[in-house]
């Protein structure tokens, strides 16, 4: 099937014609989970199939095709594999590799098959990754933990998924922040594999053999763990700790006032790239290539921060919302349409 380069050819001839012209198309778009321990990537998902069944205003009929389990990398890439069968237009997914998935996306290429990954960056030239920088994602909320700090203290670290690419981005982030402030030492860094309940146990851990601490840098999804621990020790008002994007742990952080502050990976990131995908679907280019990050084809979405100086504009988004949902963003289909010529 060689669906991608035929509609680029079509597209092509479209925008000579009309550079506003919009056409009924019907597109098929696999969306690939390899992991659900959390109620973000319900939410993920969720908000991408959200975001195709809007298209059907600009005269879209846009299918999504929903894979969603807890696989290891092989399983993931049979994820792959079903999708080029099925004969799908493209292919998003949030990968639990950067680099095992090359010689399945070349395959998909083959098959015209646009390929984009989310959440986390892939090596491979044959797809293209849109989300945030997981690096400074990781560097941002170590800044602001440092601010909070004076620069100065002991601060302990607690990560999720030993090994996924985007931890491993994050840690490296926030690493290369402490770096350069000398008077913060880090005392110890434990996984906690994006799990509330690890999250915790692993702060009553290192609360009780580090006593003295004074900062906590915790990614969310574990971050209200953490906090509870904090909380039961009693050292709510000694420790500062980076926070949760969920609106339960909104909720506490307004009603308790915490030292906290949170950098949101929005779950929005997969309807994003589905957004672009259907332009890209259409044979539209992009203004400016995605050739940034580590791989050399990544295009970055802004990072939002929550502070304590907009914790009431986050928390008025997720007002009525069940306590698992994510205080979220998303390239709508205009913006996306923006990024192209």
């Amino acid at each position: 099937m060689k669906k991608f380069a035929l509609l680029a050819l079509a597209g092509v001839a479209s925008a000579a014609i009309s550079t506003s012209a919009v056409f009924a198309a019907d597109f098929k778009i696999g969306l690939s989970n390899g992991w659900v321990g959390s109620e973000w990537r319900t939410q993920m998902i969720d908000e991408a199939q959200a975001a195709a069944a809007a298209w059907s205003d600009r005269g879209h009929n846009v299918q999504v095709v929903v894979q969603s389990a807890n696989v290891d990398v092989p399983g993931q890439i049979a994820h792959v594999r079903n999708f080029i069968s099925e004969g799908v237009d493209a292919i998003i997914i949030n990968p639990n590799s950067p680099t095992a998935f090359d010689p399945v996306f070349a395959q998909a290429k083959e098959a015209g098959i646009l390929v984009i990954s989310t959440d986390a960056e892939v090596s491979s030239p044959d797809a293209i990754y849109i989300g945030i920088d997981q690096t400074a994602w990781g560097a941002a909320g170590a800044e602001w933990l440092a601010e909070a700090l004076g620069g100065e203290g002991k601060v302990v670290a607690i990560n999720g998924v030993a090994g996924h690419p985007a931890n491993e981005m994050r840690v490296a982030g926030y690493r290369s922040v402490f770096e350069q402030h000398p008077g913060i030492e880090v005392v110890n860094e434990v996984n906690a594999n994006w799990d509330q309940a690890q999250g915790q146990q692993a702060m009553q851990n290192i609360l009780a053999t580090n006593p003295d601490i004074n900062g906590v840098w915790v990614q969310d999804g574990m971050a209200a763990g953490a906090w509870r621990s904090i909380m039961d020790a009693g050292k709510a008002d000694q420790i500062a700790a980076t926070g949760e994007i969920r609106k339960d742990f909104i909720d506490l952080w307004t009603s308790e006032n915490l030292n906290s502050g949170a950098t949101v990976n929005p779950p929005g990131v997969m309807a994003s790239a589905l957004n672009v995908a259907v332009f890209m679907l259409e044979g539209r280019e992009l203004k400016e290539p995605a050739t940034a990050g580590q791989y050399g084809n990544a295009m970055y979405l802004p990072i939002p921060f929550i502070s304590s100086e907009n914790l009431a504009e986050a928390a008025a988004q997720v007002e009525g919302q069940p306590g698992h949902y994510s205080y979220t963003s998303v390239l709508s289909i205009d913006d996306a349409e923006a990024l192209f010529e």
